[in-house]
């Protein structure tokens, strides 16, 4: 088997079509070769999830690498499999003996501690805009930086390149909206920043970016993802809107329906970077 082939076997399925799990590991394994993340290496994953992101890296680091996956969410959260059955059946997996996820667990508690440099690199990868707020990714990022030489990070980036991209930015604005003038925490997306933004964050808590590049994967399936989400959230009662901020969320939902197309959807560059300390 290739590599691809190699990852995807190792993870369970979330979807019932293979292709969508090819394609994201794909994306994925772009990101890590451009952080050259090499053998043998040893990394801290923030915000690991069901494990897409881990699977990649642990490929990466070989079998005498390490990979520390760590996410604040319960095991059982996530359908139509939970994190936590999907980070078991990756660690079963023949990537298995280089891998370790741990859920419930915060970096900015103080009980998490590592050794100063027990890691190579530290990766946030397509996490950050579910973080409550900018000041918590600063916090993060300040937390992070004595545990590895090396920030890996990737996100989407909010400028659109083309119209096909303005739904997929249209449906994360509309969730950061809905999050901040309404109800907390029942968007997917929560605090969506600029690349710009980022950038400034970055220099606030003493990283200063090595590499930088922009990434197109225009097979992925985000932007439909998040504009369904959108459109569940602006419509659902619990947002707790006040009734002007209900009446924009309104008015962007009739240019959303108008925009987006049922599927096939083109969604936003990604970023990625890599940082070291100042």
């Amino acid at each position: 088997m290739d590599r691809l082939e190699t990852i995807v076997a190792c993870m369970a399925p979330t979807t019932g079509n293979p292709d969508i799990q090819s394609t994201q590991t794909r994306f994925r394994m772009d990101l890590v070769d451009g952080w050259q993340i090499e053998p043998g290496a040893s990394v801290l994953e923030v915000g690991c999830g069901q494990g897409d992101m881990t699977a990649v890296l642990a490929e990466a680091v070989g079998p005498t690498g390490r990979v520390l996956g760590v996410d604040i969410a319960h095991p059982d959260y996530g359908t139509p499999i939970t994190v936590g059955d999907s980070a078991t059946h990756l660690m079963n997996s023949p990537l298995g003996n280089r891998i370790e996820m741990r859920f419930e667990t915060n970096v900015l508690d103080r009980s998490v501690t590592f050794t100063d440099q027990e890691f190579d690199h530290v990766v946030l990868s397509h996490c950050t805009w579910y973080f409550e707020s900018m000041n918590q990714v600063e916090q993060v990022l300040t937390a992070v930086q004595p545990w590895a030489a090396q920030l890996c990070f990737a996100e989407w980036d909010l400028t659109p390149r083309s119209a096909e991209q303005l739904p997929h930015l249209l449906a994360v604005l509309m969730q950061g909206e809905i999050e901040t003038a309404g109800t907390r925490g029942n968007g997917n997306i929560r605090t969506p920043f600029s690349r710009q933004a980022l950038n400034r964050a970055l220099d606030r808590t003493g990283w200063s970016v090595s590499t930088e590049r922009s990434l197109h994967g225009t097979a992925l399936q985000d932007a439909d993802w998040e504009i369904t989400a959108a459109k569940h959230l602006a419509t659902s009662p619990r947002t707790g809107l006040p009734q002007i901020a209900q009446d924009f969320v309104d008015s962007q939902m009739d240019v959303l329906h108008l925009l987006a197309k049922p599927t096939g959807n083109q969604p936003l560059h990604s970023y990625a970077l890599t940082a070291h300390k100042q």
